[in-house]
């Protein structure tokens, strides 16, 4: 199993008079992990939705694998799609939900499984009713991870998971998927905390694509310039500028752009330490929110 591949052609996703995924064309490749970004409103449940076959596209294709996914049931039941609610009655227990996950994947590995509820002390004979917001996350993830689906999407799935539990979660995502090669979508809006994990990062804004590329590529668009404040502003003039710190005579400055060799060796001369920024500041300067950083 290496995971399934998607393309995307001219994808649109309406509701009425909105339209929540505008003409989109996207090419994932198979086995990666892909980081699905975009404010609230951006298009990324719909289009993750339309991935899952949960909703028809309004226009435009959708392939999963080369299939368009809806009403496909050879290739619906490679695709896992994870949410914060767990798709079950409430009267259901814990045990038995697993068990008929069991019953629908046919990559279910039950050993997995287990470990994953000692992991995060899910009880198995407690009803889904009687669960806190933490634990139904837990229970999603677990029903996402141990299915291992070719296609495994977790759309805000761990929300819900107090902060060492969210990195049990992302540490079993990495090792499970380093054993088990497939495709991993992970939408989130902790972008600093999951963002190691993104080998390619997708970012959605009012329903477009705004990028799509290997996340250390992206994280060199950004560049962090300290030094003598004098030097920073003659360095930084004619950049896009992120945002700008200073204390007493230091000056850090965000820009936003690739540097050349020539750049950095300017940079050198002039006593200046360039660094990397992080994920999320490129995320907030990309979706147009220029106030938010200051």
């Amino acid at each position: 199993m290496t995971g399934l591949d998607i393309a995307t052609h001219n994808l649109t996703v309406r509701y009425r008079d909105t339209v929540a995924v505008d003409a989109l064309d996207l090419t994932l490749a198979p086995g990666k992990i892909y980081g699905l970004l975009g404010r609230n409103g951006s298009g990324k449940t719909s289009l993750l939705a339309v991935l899952s076959a949960f909703r028809p596209a309004t226009s435009g294709s959708v392939l999963v694998g080369g299939m368009d996914p809806f009403e496909n049931a050879s290739i619906m039941s490679q695709i896992g799609f994870v949410r914060d609610r767990v798709d079950a009655q409430d009267s259901d227990r814990v045990g038995g939900i697993l068990a008929v996950a069991a019953s629908l994947r046919p990559n279910w590995d039950a050993d997995y499984a287990a470990r994953l509820v000692e992991r995060f002390n899910l009880p198995p004979r407690k009803r889904l009713s009687g669960l806190s917001r933490g634990m139904k996350s837990a229970l999603s993830v677990t029903l996402g991870l141990a299915a291992r689906t070719p296609l495994t999407i977790f759309d805000e799935a761990y929300l819900g998971l107090d902060a060492p539990s969210r990195y049990a979660f992302y540490d079993e995502v990495l090792n499970d998927y380093l054993a088990h090669p497939r495709t991993i979508i992970l939408s989130t809006h902790l972008i600093e905390e999951v963002g190691a994990l993104f080998e390619e990062v997708v970012i959605l804004h009012e329903g477009r694509l705004v990028v799509h590329e290997e996340t250390e590529q992206l994280r060199q668009h950004g560049t962090t310039v300290t030094g003598p404040a004098v030097a920073v502003d003659a360095f930084v003039t004619g950049r896009t500028v992120l945002g700008s710190q200073r204390l007493g005579g230091t000056r850090s400055t965000t820009i936003y752009g690739p540097l050349d060799d020539a750049d950095r060796a300017a940079a050198r001369a002039a006593g200046l330490e360039l660094g990397p920024i992080g994920l999320q500041d490129l995320f907030v300067h990309l979706t147009g929110d220029q106030e938010s950083r200051r």
